[in-house]
């Protein structure tokens, strides 16, 4: 059973921080990707940021680039995304979750990668 630990979440105003960490295991797959997606009600889940288990190399959607930074312990299956000069348009629920490597790349290049498992999700508030 693959089970995630979440925590970061919470409210801040805009300018502001947050660090949301993520602890993920029962997973077995050789080269996966984990990461963050994030939704607000009525519009589709989003991909924020995910991190390559083989080199590290990390992705991020166009509205975080140079404002979010994932990181991860490999070892101990753990992935950060710190979030910095946030906005209000980031407010959303946040998911963490992991899977197959190749899933990922599909999903952010065609939107069509199913991936595999999902955290329980944490809210993230920013307010203006």
């Amino acid at each position: 059973e693959v089970q995630f630990v979440e925590s970061g979440g919470g409210s801040v105003q805009a300018g502001g921080s947050l660090r949301l960490s993520c602890a993920a295991s029962g997973f077995t797959f050789d080269d996966y990707g984990i990461g963050w997606f994030r939704q607000v009600p009525g519009k589709e889940r989003e991909a924020v940021s995910f991190t390559s288990s083989i080199d590290g190399s990390a992705y991020y959607t166009e509205s975080v680039k140079g404002r979010f930074t994932i990181s991860s312990d490999k070892v101990k299956n753990t992935v950060f995304l710190q979030m910095d000069n946030l906005k209000p348009e980031d407010t959303a629920v946040y998911y963490c979750a992991v899977g197959d490597l190749r899933s990922w790349l599909e999903y952010v290049m065609t939107g069509e990668g199913v991936i595999a498992y999902w955290g329980q999700g944490t809210q993230v508030t920013v307010s203006s």
